[in-house]
């Protein structure tokens, strides 16, 4: 009986220690963003060649029930659920959805996810990230995107056991918005798909933040692009 409370606890213990990014704004859990596979457990994905590495759908296909506004250049809050307990890297990336398509049906396939956001590490003795115990994280959305629906992808990217291949956890969702008020002239210079944006071995992936502590950091994927 001893055991088995044991082994529960650490169950717990482990869960707590992960999150999920479930809503942004002031706005209810999965209401605009896409219910993640780790709404309940708060796992994370750690194969970067899995689907899962774009917008880790609970049920692809099934969306989140609502889409929402905003302001072309206004920063929204992307919350997490339970703190950025993990130290590690976050970036927001932005596709526009296609003609013919809404933000709650577009699966973001295809070479269509800009970055927009990305994070530094703080260096000299250690490495700490300056999310590390956050709740929420604030992006701004670009001024001048053209108007219409998208998807908006959060990523948080776990380092504490990252020195082998596969041992980066990444904590991700997709949240569908619509934007308006954009001047339209949004041409970013680099596009990627997820999967095919990262390898395990990238050296912002596979990394040792412990010892000897990195004097530098090189962020995965492509640059943040700005209007």
């Amino acid at each position: 009986m001893k055991l088995s409370v044991a082994i529960a606890v650490l169950a717990l213990a482990v869960a707590e220690a992960h999150y999920t990014f479930p809503s942004i704004g002031n706005t209810a859990d999965w209401q605009y963003v896409r219910t993640t596979t780790n709404f309940q457990s708060n796992g994370p994905v750690t194969d970067v060649n899995s689907d899962q590495i774009r917008c880790y759908e609970r049920n692809p296909g099934a969306g989140a029930p609502g889409i929402f506004n905003v302001t072309a250049g206004q920063s929204i809050a992307y919350n997490a659920k339970a703190s950025i307990s993990h130290p590690g890297p976050m970036a927001f990336y932005i596709a526009k959805v296609p003609a013919g398509q809404t933000a709650a049906t577009w699966d973001g396939k295809g070479s269509v996810w800009s970055k927009i956001y990305q994070d530094m590490p703080r260096l000299g003795g250690s490495m700490t990230w300056p999310t590390n115990g956050a709740r929420s994280v604030s992006v701004t959305i670009p001024r001048c995107l053209q108007n219409g629906d998208y998807l908006l992808r959060a990523e948080h990217i776990a380092l504490h056991s990252a020195s082998s291949p596969g041992g980066a956890q990444f904590y991700i969702s997709c949240a569908q918005l619509t934007v308006n008020g954009g001047s339209g002239t949004w041409s970013p210079r680099n596009k990627v798909s997820f999967p095919g944006a990262y390898k395990a071995t990238d050296p912002g992936i596979m990394i040792n933040i412990y010892y000897p502590v990195p004097t530098s950091y090189t962020p995965v994927g492509p640059p943040a692009e700005t209007c």
